[in-house]
């Protein structure tokens, strides 16, 4: 099957709608910068109805992407610096029935194969009062984390690593998810589940674990009386994009192991010149023919003038899957080191700052003079060190500089 291209992200967002009434997973791999955040919010859309005055009145999806943190804050109790809580947006229907459906209990069971920390929810906070006459405000609820206890029992509140709170989070998902597939009346207005990118927040050695994790819901949901195993029991349709190699290859064998015939899986890429989208069906277990095509564009891109911050990105892709071929755990052992490079780290700072910086946030940006040298060694190097098709690319080498206009 030929590339599938696409005017907007709405058009695809419709299409994996389509596609989800016949399959109930959609595995996608797309490169950071693409736009799989900003599809994860057209789908969402086609299946919201808002008012004139701002109110949604109807929904269908549930959605982990990167505004997901946005409904946790820190209150870091400035004043006494004693008792700092990860407060929660309840105005979201995110966090529908969380009293009554004991959610801490559900995340607990989640979040102990991650962490060490324990936690408990605030329902019935109050501001303290100005006087000892005073019921004091209404507070929203919030996690308290601790690790110890006083003498007396009460815990020890701390503030948990960015990390630490990144895995809550997502324990708190995929516990709302598990109530979603046991059909909880909290949620049975979710028909769809998109799950963008945990990766990206998560801690990158995690990613066989969560991914296994992930499909193991799935798999106890469909689960009839007797225990047997019948994918035929889930209903809701479900969503998964990354850039991540691993998490991809790992949940394209969990998915066909336990649902092979429900899920489908694609590659998404974005022509910039057009904006317009395509999608093409992937049947391996990696994005491999794509991996060498990105490696040809990329050996285009460094003998033109355009180097821009979103190849850094897809460079870092090539060279990611290319460690895990050799069996390296970093990608930084398949870029050459230079011998005036004095801990042999520099190239390799470059690709990490310019993938997964600012610059991979924004519309591409065109490289300065030094960067672009820096990136055409990169690509350079590589070539030269691992034996593609020569055939694939031009005989002569990669030029230093901008080519002449």
């Amino acid at each position: 099957m030929g590339a599938v291209p696409f005017p907007d992200l709405p058009a695809l967002a419709k299409h994996l709608r389509e596609e989800l009434d016949k399959k109930k997973f959609v595995l996608l791999y797309a490169y950071n910068g693409v736009g799989k955040t900003r599809l994860s919010g057209a789908f969402r859309d086609l299946g919201r109805k808002v008012t004139e005055d701002g109110e949604t009145t109807k929904r269908d999806t549930l959605y982990f992407n990167s505004y997901t943190e946005d409904l946790f804050s820190w209150d870091n109790d400035l004043e006494y610096e004693k008792k700092r809580l990860l407060e929660l947006n309840t105005g979201s229907k995110f966090f529908n029935g969380l009293r009554e459906l004991e959610m801490e209990v559900q995340i607990g069971k989640l979040l102990e194969r991650y962490t060490d920390f324990n936690f408990y929810i605030d329902y019935d906070r109050r501001r303290p009062p100005d006087s000892s006459d005073e019921v004091g405000e209404s507070l929203p609820p919030a996690v308290m984390f601790f690790r110890e206890r006083e003498e007396n029992g009460d815990p020890i509140a701390i503030k948990v690593s960015r990390g630490e709170e990144n895995i809550f989070i997502w324990c708190f998902f995929l516990a709302i998810v598990q109530l979603v597939l046991d059909g909880a009346e909290a949620y049975k207005w979710v028909k769809y589940v998109y799950i963008d990118d945990p990766i990206s927040s998560l801690d990158e050695h995690n990613a066989i674990v969560v991914a296994n994790h992930l499909v193991q819901l799935y798999r106890d949901a469909a689960k009839d009386e007797a225990g047997e195993f019948a994918a035929g029991k889930i209903k809701v349709g479900t969503i998964i994009s990354t850039h991540h190699h691993l998490f991809f290859n790992v949940l394209h064998y969990e998915l066909k192991n336990y649902f092979s015939g429900r899920a489908s899986q694609y590659v998404l890429s974005r022509e910039r010149a057009s904006n317009r989208y395509e999608l093409k069906q992937e049947r391996g277990d990696t994005p491999s023919f794509h991996h060498v095509a990105t490696l040809v564009e990329l050996d285009k891109v460094a003998r033109g003038k355009a180097i821009q911050t979103h190849h850094f990105n897809m460079l870092r892709a090539v060279l990611e899957k290319t460690a895990l071929f050799h069996g390296y755990t970093h990608f930084g052992a398949c870029i050459k080191k230079d011998p005036d490079d004095a801990d042999g780290t520099l190239h390799q700072r470059f690709v990490d700052l310019l993938s997964h910086g600012k610059y991979s946030l924004y519309e591409p940006v065109e490289m300065g003079d030094e960067t672009k040298k820096f990136f055409r060694k990169i690509v350079r190097d590589f070539l030269d060190r691992y034996p593609y098709n020569k055939a694939l690319f031009p005989p002569d080498p990669i030029p230093e500089t901008d080519p002449a206009s």
